[in-house]
C-alpha cells in the first residue's frame, strides 16, 4: 500500500502556524510536536537542495514553550540522520553566527517579542536566513510521517555563545569601555547574562536591573508607558551612560541615552550605520527619513517590512557592485551586508542587537559626547509607533484595500486635518501629508493586530497623531 504524502502547506492550514514577516508564528497550543517536526522537515529538505550537511544547529529563547518545541525539532532532525548541536538559550543572532562559522542550517525557537502563548521558529542557511523563496519551497515540501521518538536534546555547547562574545570583544578591544556606567535591563531576555558579561569585560560598569522569571513581551517599536517610565526613573537613580536591552530572543536592541529616554530603532540603526562608515543601506519604508536627509549614504533602498526584504534588497545591492553594505529595521535590528575588513568584522546578514549597543558605546567613548547629542546632531524628525491589539488582520487588509484606491478619504476617516501629498503601498499604506506630517498604517505580519507609525518634525505632534489615529481606528 503506498504511502500518503502530505505538503507544509496542509499542515500549516489545519494549524495555523503560518510565516509571517520572519520565520513562522503560532499559538503555543497550535505548535505541537507534530507541526514543529514538519517545519524542521520542510527546511531541512529545502536547504539539502542547496547544500551538503550532517549537522543541524539549534537554540532557544527563554519561553515556557521553547525547550518542548526544539526537543520535536531535534528529534525530527535525528530522524532524518543528521547530528543536532543543542546551543541552549543564546540570542538569534548567535546562532546564526555559529551557522554561518560552521557551514551548517540552524533552528532557531522563538517568538521574538510577541506574548508568550505564541511561540515561533526562526530558519537558516549555512549562508544565512532563508529567503521568500525558501518559504514557498518549504511550503510546496511533500513530508514524511514522523516518527514520534521521544529524543531528550543533547548536552548544550557553548561554542556559539562564544563565538558571538568573542566577536564583539575583538571589534572594540581590551578596555575600550572604561569609565562608563551601565544599566542592563534584564527582564525575561535571553541575552539578559551574555550582555552583561560583555559589556563587563569590555571595561565598563555594569548594574542588572529587574530579572523576570516571568516572560515579558517587549516591543522596541512599541515601549510600553510602565517601560517609559522605568528608564526615566533608572537614569536618575543610577546616573548611568546608557540603559540596554532587547527584545526577547536579543536581535532587536531597545537602547536609552543618559537621560533615560528610550531611542527609536531606526535612529539606533542610523547611527550604527554612521558609526561603521557604512556607505549602501537597506532599509524597510517605515523607517525615520532622517536617513535620507542625514547625506550620509550614497544610496538608500526603502523595502517592504521585514528581514528577507532588506536582506533581498542587500543582494540587490551588492549584485550592482555596492561596497560597504547594511541594512537595519525600524525596530533597531542590524544587518551587515559585507564583511568591513578595517575592523576585522565578518557579515552578518540577519537581525542582531549587539552589534548597535557596542558602535553606540564606542562613540560615546570616541567623541567624548553622551548620547543625547550624538542623537540631536541628527536631522530632526521624529517617530511614533503604537498598535491596536486583537484586530483582525482580515479587517485591517480590507480598510487599506478601500483607502489605497482614496487615501484622502482616511484622512477624513480618521479626522485629520490635513493635505494629502503623496501615499506608497509598499507595505501597507504610508501617507506623506502636504504638512510633513506622515501616516503609516500595516497590518502585522505576525499576530492580529494593526501597526500604526507616525512621523513629524517634533516629538508632540507625533506622539499626539499615533494616539488620535489609533482612537479613531478603533471606533471602526
Amino acid at each position: 500500500m503506498t504511502e500518503t504524502k502530505i505538503q507544509l502547506q496542509q499542515i500549516m492550514q489545519q494549524s495555523g502556524v503560518a510565516f509571517g514577516t520572519s520565520g513562522a508564528r503560532g499559538l503555543v497550543v497550535a505548535m505541537t510536536d507534530e507541526v514543529c517536526a514538519a517545519y524542521t522537515q520542510a527546511f531541512i529538505k529545502t536547504v539539502q537542495q542547496a547544500f551538503t550537511f550532517k549537522t543541524v544547529a539549534i537554540a532557544i529563547d527563554l519561553r515556557p514553550s521553547s525547550r518542548r518545541i526544539a526537543k520535536a525539532c531535534s528529534a525530527m532532525a535525528q530522524q532524518l540522520g543528521l547530528e543536532v548541536i543543542f546551543c541552549g538559550e543564546i540570542p538569534t543572532p548567535a546562532l546564526a553566527l555559529f551557522s554561518q562559522i560552521r557551514g551548517i542550517p540552524g533552528i532557531m525557537v522563538t517568538g521574538s517579542h510577541i506574548p508568550f502563548d505564541r511561540n515561533g521558529l526562526k530558519f537558516y542557511r549555512p549562508d544565512g536566513e532563508i529567503s521568500k523563496a525558501d518559504e514557498s519551497a518549504m511550503v510546496a515540501c511533500e513530508l514524511q510521517p514522523s516518527a514520534k521518538v521521544d529524543t531528550a536534546l543533547p548536552l548544550e555547547d557553548t561554542e556559539a555563545k562564544n563565538h558571538y562574545l568573542q566577536r564583539y570583544k575583538t571589534l572594540l578591544g581590551e578596555g575600550a569601555l572604561n569609565g562608563l556606567k551601565l544599566a542592563v535591563y534584564q527582564h525575561s531576555s535571553v541575552g539578559r547574562d551574555l550582555i552583561p558579561e560583555l559589556l563587563s569585560d569590555l571595561g565598563a560598569e555594569v548594574i542588572c536591573l529587574e530579572r523576570s522569571d516571568t516572560f515579558v513581551p517587549i516591543d522596541t517599536e512599541a515601549v510600553s508607558a510602565e517601560d517609559i517610565e522605568k528608564g526615566l526613573n533608572w537614569a536618575q537613580q543610577y546616573q548611568v551612560d546608557a540603559i540596554i536591552s532587547t527584545d526577547g530572543d536579543g536581535d532587536r536592541p531597545l537602547i536609552s541615552d543618559e537621560k533615560g529616554q528610550w531611542l527609536r530603532g531606526d535612529i539606533v540603526g542610523l547611527l550604527t550605520a554612521k558609526a561603521l562608515n557604512i556607505s549602501y543601506l537597506a532599509v524597510p519604508v517605515s523607517c525615520n527619513t532622517a536617513i535620507e536627509a542625514s547625506g550620509v549614504f550614497e544610496k538608500v533602498l526603502r523595502t517592504r517590512i521585514g528581514s528577507p526584504y532588506v536582506i533581498a534588497a542587500m543582494e540587490t545591492l551588492q549584485q550592482s557592485g555596492a561596497h560597504s553594505i547594511a541594512g537595519f529595521e525600524a525596530n533597531g535590528g542590524f544587518l551587515l551586508g559585507t564583511a568591513i575588513s578595517t575592523l576585522k568584522l565578518a557579515s552578518l546578514p540577519t537581525r542582531d542587537a549587539v552589534l548597535p549597543v557596542v558602535c553606540l558605546l564606542g562613540q560615546i567613548k570616541k567623541q567624548h559626547l553622551p548620547l543625547s547629542e550624538l542623537v540631536s546632531a541628527l536631522p530632526q524628525r521624529y517617530t511614533a509607533s503604537d498598535r491596536l491589539q486583537n484586530f483582525a488582520t482580515e479587517k485591517s487588509q480590507s480598510l487599506l484595500d478601500k483607502w489605497s484606491k482614496t487615501p484622502e478619504d482616511m484622512l477624513l476617516t480618521l479626522k485629520l486635518s490635513e493635505t494629502l501629498g503623496s501615499a506608497d503601498t509598499t507595505d501597507g499604506l504610508r501617507v506623506t501629508c502636504q504638512s510633513g506630517s506622515i501616516i503609516h498604517l500595516r497590518p502585522s505580519g505576525n499576530a492580529p493586530e494593526l501597526r500604526c507609525y507616525v512621523e513629524s518634525d517634533d516629538v508632540a505632534t507625533a506622539n499626539q497623531l499615533v494616539k488620535n489615529v489609533l482612537t479613531e481606528l478603533s471606533h471602526i
